[in-house]
């Protein structure tokens, strides 16, 4: 099993992004599980989601305390340590950076660490906006970096929530974050 925690901020479609690698890794013939975890905060607020993905049913239900993977969707986040909290050793970390996989350093010796600039993605996208949408592009970068599920796969999931333009937009910014994302391995 492959247990991925989220962290983004209100607005940013942590939420979301789950529920779509969610329905892509089913699409592909995988078990999924998706708990998000926010109160009555408003746009801007904390946002944490757990995602298990496996072969076989998933019959755990509790928080994910040790992951697998992070994904870190807005760039402040990645110096709070509940983010880095219980990443495991030889883990992976997927961060909305610009900065070089390489450079990163979350203090958990990594076995794979990748970085795509998701807030000029969506800029570049969507254009310029409160608070960015960066869920699709991080969804390519986790299809490029992880191999859970297949960059093609994120396209049906992403025609179930979205329609016309803003469908054609959202497939453009996973396909856009896929290309973009940069991967260090150790």
């Amino acid at each position: 099993m492959i247990e991925i925690r989220f962290h983004g901020m209100g607005g940013q479609g942590a939420v979301l992004g789950a529920l779509i690698l969610a329905e892509a890794a089913f699409s592909e013939g995988k078990y999924a599980q998706k708990i998000p975890v926010y109160g009555g905060m408003r746009r801007g607020g904390d946002v944490t989601v757990f995602l298990r993905l496996d072969n076989k049913p998933i019959r755990r239900t509790c928080g994910i305390y040790e992951p697998d993977c992070i994904i870190v969707m807005d760039p402040a986040l990645k110096k709070q340590n509940f983010v880095r909290a219980g990443l495991k050793k030889g883990g992976l970390a997927i961060l909305n950076d610009e900065a070089s996989p390489s450079e990163i350093n979350l203090g958990v010796e990594l076995s794979k660490i990748a970085c795509v600039d998701a807030t000029g993605l969506s800029m570049e996208i969507f254009g310029q906006r409160a608070i960015p949408i960066v869920n699709t592009p991080m969804l390519g970068a986790i299809a490029k970096a992880t191999g859970f599920v297949k960059v093609e796969s994120l396209y049906e999931p992403i025609n179930h929530q979205f329609s016309g333009r803003i469908c054609e937009l959202n497939i453009k910014a996973a396909k856009l974050g896929y290309e973009k994302a940069s991967v260090w391995e150790a």
